[in-house]
């Protein structure tokens, strides 16, 4: 066995709600333990600097750049991806994506969504204001932030109703 790895049985990640066990470097990012040893391909790679947002995961319903965390940093919490928020798109953020049709090219979309769905868990009500300022450090390169914008509205008033 690799001196270099954790054991398989050494790290134990809770992503989307199932304990799994994931055998990596431990400076390995989480995105590529997400991505390359758990088969989750959600969350993309972007900028691997931790500016894009593309990788943005939740960490106890927090966003986090994947690609600047890692496996053990995030051991005994619980990691929730782009495919843990609903199986089947039917999280009232991913409905207004869809009802607003926000993705363009769809890079960013994973990260933008979960984001939006961190800030309405903390703000059920957002002003314009805090959906620019939770949502700044996520990049769009179609520029579809009025879209997005739309669509956090739309989802917040879902979760009232």
């Amino acid at each position: 066995m690799n001196e270099n790895l954790i054991p398989q049985d050494g790290l134990r990640l809770t992503v989307n709600g199932t304990q799994r066990p994931a055998s990596a470097p431990p400076d390995t990012p989480l995105l590529w333990i997400l991505r390359d040893v758990l088969g989750l391909t959600g969350s993309k790679f972007g900028c691997g600097l931790g500016v894009c947002g593309a990788c943005t995961v939740l960490v106890d319903g927090e966003p986090v750049r994947s690609c600047m965390s890692t496996g053990p940093e995030v051991a005994g919490k619980k990691v929730t991806t782009i495919e843990g928020l609903s199986s089947d798109a039917s999280h009232p953020v991913q409905r207004a994506w869809l009802a607003e049709d926000v993705a363009q090219c769809g890079y960013c979309q994973a990260g933008q969504i979960m984001t939006a769905a961190a800030l309405l868990a903390r703000n059920p009500r957002p002003t314009d204001a805090d959906i620019d300022a939770a949502m700044s450090e996520n990049v769009c390169r179609c520029g579809t932030y009025q879209r997005i914008r739309a669509a956090i509205h739309r989802a917040a008033a879902e979760m009232k109703s």
